[in-house]
């Protein structure tokens, strides 16, 4: 007998379900309003990817960016990665690693209540000065 289970969200859907939460989250936490998405993901045509690349678009920037100091930190990177089944790239290692070195919090999270966890912990640091 096979046990019900329900489907693993796909990465977009938990991107946009962690974009409701922020949007409900916006009169505790102002801040939510600057995050954005990096659309450097999804499969494209030859042509399509070759002028993006000429544009600037590198593979294995993080998924979201929040570009609000705290503390140390000049913002904060998230890779979203589905709650199982999401593989993580070299590309996206390396990113996370130099912007680390550069002074920015990077996480990679798993699901959108992971990654809204990450974000409230960032939000509540103290700022510097």
């Amino acid at each position: 007998m096979q046990k019900n289970k329900m489907p693993v969200p796909t990465e977009a859907q938990e991107q946009m379900t962690l974009f409701s939460w922020a949007a409900m989250q916006s009169g505790k936490y102002p801040e939510l309003n600057l995050l954005y998405h990096v659309p450097n993901g999804g499969s494209r045509h030859k042509a399509e990817a070759g002028r993006l690349r000429a544009e600037g678009v590198k593979a294995g920037v993080p998924d979201l960016y929040l570009p609000v100091a705290r503390g140390q930190y000049h913002g904060l990177y998230i890779e979203l990665k589905r709650q199982r089944g999401g593989r993580i790239s070299e590309e996206q290692v390396r990113w996370i690693d130099g912007l680390l070195e550069q002074g920015y919090a990077a996480a990679i999270c798993k699901g959108w209540q992971e990654a809204a966890s990450v974000i409230i912990d960032y939000l509540q640091r103290k700022t510097e000065g």
